[in-house]
């Protein structure tokens, strides 16, 4: 088991080891003082691991109340969030209470963005149960829902108070949703780890704990140094405004990490074709990808790409700042002005033959 501590304005723990789930009561206990714990977790979740998280919480002296929402992107919606807003307060919890958010970046993102709403701010704990959630969306502070404009428009920072990540359940996810956590990975080793992109080839599974320790720390260093995403913390979005693009204009039907997949492909290709990185870069990229079944292109258009990401809330005065990869295992911000964002897409929407 390793603890890694993230020093952000909420100091915590992001508990990493195989069959730890048991643990989270006791690892609660001393870091809340209310003794209710509202447990939102999502349909599947819920099934799965919801008496387990129960009877942990419980055992550690907590009284549980649990919301439960249907699995998907839709439900990371004003609605649920308003929703469950009430369910808090109509189960009287008070500030010294919390939230247990058991899931994926949905459940993970709504809950967080409920606890820095409820009463001005209560304590909650991320217990992700994907592969992208526990190297990703679970650390860091980021909360948020979406709207129809687009994704994560309303949200908050709000950092958890612990962090628990029980890599048992990571290694049984269907391999489809351990693919997606995939795509999350492999832009951490592009940004800033060589020693990532290694462990990846010498195999995930194997190497799994090592792999989300590693994307842990690099999150919490950059995090650590950029709280609140106004500079080195866009690293952190390599391939994530074509991916957000891409979301959305397949209504959500193509996953998170696929999206991102595709999005660093195309990021990769551009780069490479327009000089600004290593020969190399994209293959790998798109080597690493196939590798896990992920998809390397999208059948979008740059136009109608460009047209979502302009409504992006990375998007600052006068252009997008985009990650661009520089070297392997190194990336770089580069704002590109809204008159050139077309061409850039564009540049990297061929896959190589």
């Amino acid at each position: 088991m390793e603890r890694i501590r993230v020093a952000t304005s909420r100091e915590y723990d992001v508990v990493i080891g195989g069959g730890i789930l048991s643990q989270l009561g006791e690892l609660m206990k001393p870091l809340i003082k209310g003794r209710t714990c509202a447990i939102l977790a999502d349909d599947t979740t819920s099934s799965l691991f919801g008496e387990a998280v129960r009877a942990s919480v419980s055992s550690a002296g907590f009284k549980t109340v649990e919301y439960i929402i249907p699995h998907g992107e839709e439900s990371k919606s004003a609605e649920n969030f308003i929703a469950i807003l009430n369910f808090l307060a109509e189960n009287k919890l008070t500030r010294s209470d919390c939230i247990v958010a058991l899931g994926g970046g949905v459940v993970g993102d709504l809950s967080g963005f409920v606890a820095s709403s409820f009463l001005r701010g209560i304590p909650f704990v991320q217990v992700p149960t994907t592969l992208l959630a526990a190297v990703d969306s679970s650390v860091g502070g980021k909360t948020a829902i979406n709207l129809s404009a687009g994704k994560n428009l309303a949200g908050a920072f709000y950092q958890p108070c612990l962090c628990l990540c029980d890599t048992d359940i990571i290694k049984n996810l269907p391999e489809d949703i351990f693919a997606d956590g995939m795509a999350e990975v492999i832009k951490y080793g592009a940004i800033k780890s060589v020693r990532v992109l290694e462990l990846i080839k010498l195999g995930a599974y194997e190497n799994l704990e090592e792999i989300i320790a590693e994307c842990v720390r690099i999150k919490r260093d950059v995090v650590s140094e950029d709280e609140f995403d106004t500079g080195l913390r866009q690293l952190l979005n390599f391939g994530h405004t074509p991916a957000h693009a891409i979301e959305k204009l397949s209504g959500f039907e193509i996953s998170h990490g696929k999206a991102v997949a595709a999005g660093m492909c195309i990021m990769a290709r551009a780069a490479e074709n327009m000089g600004l990185c290593d020969k190399g870069i994209a293959a790998e990229t798109e080597e690493l990808c196939r590798a896990f079944g992920l998809p390397t292109s999208c059948v979008f258009s740059p136009e109608a790409m460009v047209e979502v990401a302009m409504s992006d809330k990375k998007r600052g005065a006068g252009g997008i700042t985009l990650v661009v990869p520089k070297t392997r295992g190194e990336s770089v911000l580069r704002k590109v002005p809204d008159c050139e964002i077309i061409e850039f897409f564009a540049s990297g929407a061929e896959e190589r033959k």
